[in-house]
């Protein structure tokens, strides 16, 4: 019933509750599990709404961009939707879900729903890897962020994190420690291609993942 009437709400008080549950995710595992975090480049947020790419390799990460940057919304696979109660909450967050196996069309929903909510003063989410992916590890990234930002003329903000050397991508064991959340400085499309600026993107986190994670260090010794 609360996720019925919840939907109800103007967006930013409906974000505002996610924003709260979240930050009592991070609380808990601060305090059962050890999980400490800090926040570097916070001062390279934008002032304007823009598109967030994350590393994605832990719950971690889904819980501190929402307690880190303004409300946002998510660029996510079709089938979460249809989980009982917590796919019911996310469809009230204005996802983009979209069928990963459609190639062009899905990049083009993600541009045309993207640029909608950008408008509304909303900011999109992606992890362009398009899965949870296994620490020290980097799959092919996504040009439909990029993509985006070109149409849309937004800055991309970078993010990079260590989650994944205290947070098994698949476990629930967790190591206590301290994990730092790195802001890239935006990266705007401009005149490039969105290959090139994918490409400057995952530059960018891939070379600060190989600098705060052991889990790269790793792959590399």
């Amino acid at each position: 019933m609360t996720i019925f009437f919840g939907a109800l709400l103007p967006y930013r008080l409906r974000f505002g509750v996610a924003r709260a549950w979240a930050r009592s995710m991070l609380f808990a595992g601060k305090g059962l599990c050890g999980l400490d975090y800090v926040i570097e480049g916070a001062e390279n947020i934008p002032v304007r709404p823009s598109v967030i790419m994350i590393k994605h390799t832990t719950v971690f990460e889904t819980y501190a961009q929402m307690v880190v940057f303004p409300p946002q919304t998510w660029v996510v696979k079709r089938e979460l939707l249809w989980i009982p109660f917590f796919g019911w909450g996310l469809a009230a967050m204005k996802p983009i879900a979209i069928n990963r196996g459609a190639g062009h069309s899905a990049v083009r929903q993600v541009i045309d729903k993207g640029r909608a909510r950008l408008a509304e003063g909303i900011w999109i989410t992606i992890f362009p890897e398009g899965t949870r992916v296994a620490r020290g590890e980097t799959k092919r990234y996504g040009v439909s962020g990029a993509a985006l930002a070109k149409e849309a003329q937004c800055p991309i903000v970078p993010v990079a994190h260590n989650a994944g050397d205290l947070w098994a991508r698949r476990g629930l064991k967790k190591r206590p420690g301290l994990i730092r959340f790195c802001i890239g400085p935006p990266i705007m499309p401009g005149d490039s291609s969105p290959k090139e600026t994918n490409l400057l993107v995952q530059n960018w986190i891939e070379t600060k993942m190989h600098e705060i994670s052991t889990g790269y260090r790793d792959k590399t010794t």
